[in-house]
């Protein structure tokens, strides 16, 4: 699991990086919270025809008044971080070396309304074991950047960003700092990234480890009735689930893919209007807010309000629903694939996984949702761990 590697930096390439808020830029944002213009409601109707107007207006009093970005800002910036441009894009990432020197690199990729906030509770375990009751063995050095058009990453200034090439750009990004061989772990949109990282490093990529996995991971289209008497109750729950949020929740998939532009402009010029959009994808899952530190959901928000990428990360979706190379079928990856499935709200299915990967460990935890990484770390933690280790003794 850990290969005995020296780190070599390109530091030419590589632009130390901290994160800096005006007081202008806070008191616009205060300003745009206060003066929201509120829409109207049907008495009761919860969340059922999309983001509850009582939740909204509660969380967004709380981002106004309560919420203290710059203690937010200071935790983040005491972690080290940097940007390179590859590919034409700016690139951000947090790097933290492990004080454990056969530590294996690991890359982790975020998803969409996700930000490398997802991980924070993950890099003290996974970088320093041995302070948090674990063995020095299963050490890592961390690389957590954002996607191309992504928060801290900034805004795309042109088309044909897929995950694809996003994953492209993550294979330099680990070339640029000198590792050799490294694993992967994607969650969402890091969950189509990871894989294909994998096949296109497949001799850098050690393995691949996915939570909240879809593409590649689950049916597209009528499953047969044969196969569904075969499925397991909890894989026939999971299918339910799919079909059921494919029904009532996938109008931010079909606006992203075909009109973000559109959609920009509401995102881009009301703060409320982009809080309301992503928590309706945090409740949307099968999840519920509350699961989520409400100070971490801000903090994940704020990287998208201050940075403008409402816009450019929506379009990724645009750009993957017409880029041709992502509906063609893919050879099996030779990369080992491990993947966590958290029963509150994940949907793949082992027996679509493993035509497409190579499939080594396979998880499933009765706690967790769909950002796992943020309200049930321990599982992740120890599902990663578990994933790496056991490739050593494979």
């Amino acid at each position: 699991m850990n290969p005995n590697q020296s780190i070599t930096v390109n530091k030419e390439a590589i632009r130390p990086f901290r994160i800096h808020t005006s007081q202008a830029e806070l008191d616009d944002l205060n300003l745009r919270l206060q003066l929201t213009r509120w829409p109207d409601e049907i008495a009761g109707s919860g969340w059922n025809y999309g983001a509850s107007l009582s939740f909204v207006k509660e969380m967004t009093e709380y981002w106004r008044t309560t919420f203290d970005w710059g203690k937010q800002e200071d935790l983040l910036n005491e972690i080290p971080q940097f940007t390179t441009t590859i590919d034409g894009a700016n690139i951000h990432f947090f790097h933290i070396t492990s004080p454990e020197p056969s530590a294996t690199p690991l890359l982790l990729i975020h998803g969409w309304p996700g930000s490398p906030v997802e991980f924070l509770d993950l890099i003290g375990p996974l970088t320093d074991p041995t302070s948090y009751g674990g063995d020095a063995a299963d050490a890592f050095h961390l690389v957590i950047p954002s996607i191309p058009g992504f928060g801290l990453s900034g805004p795309t200034t042109e088309a044909g960003w897929t995950s694809g090439r996003a994953a492209k750009a993550f294979a330099q990004l680990m070339s640029r700092l000198g590792y050799e061989l490294y694993g992967v772990q994607g969650g969402d949109m890091g969950a189509m990234i990871a894989p294909e990282l994998g096949r296109i490093a497949s001799s850098e990529v050690i393995g691949v480890h996915v939570n909240a996995a879809t593409m590649g991971f689950i049916p597209f289209g009528q499953v047969e009735e044969e196969v569904m008497q075969s499925l397991t109750e909890q894989e026939k729950i999971r299918l339910a689930r799919l079909g059921q949020f494919m029904t009532e929740r996938f109008g931010f998939n079909a606006i992203q893919s075909s009109r973000p532009q559109t959609l920009a402009y509401g995102l881009h010029d009301s703060p409320a209007g982009l809080l309301a959009w992503t928590c309706e994808l945090f409740n949307g899952f099968g999840d519920t807010i509350d699961t989520v530190d409400r100070d971490r959901f801000l903090t994940n928000l704020m990287l998208y309000w201050l940075t403008g990428t409402a816009n450019s990360s929506a379009r990724m979706y645009y750009e993957g629903a017409h880029d041709p190379a992502a509906w063609a079928p893919k050879a099996p990856s030779s990369t080992p694939v491990g993947v966590a499935v958290f029963q509150l709200s994940d949907v793949a299915i082992r027996r679509y996984a493993e035509q497409g990967n190579r499939i080594v460990h396979w998880s499933e935890y009765d706690r967790g949702t769909h950002f796992a990484a943020m309200d049930a770390p321990d599982l992740m933690i120890g599902d990663i761990r578990a994933f790496f280790r056991g490739l050593d003794q494979g």
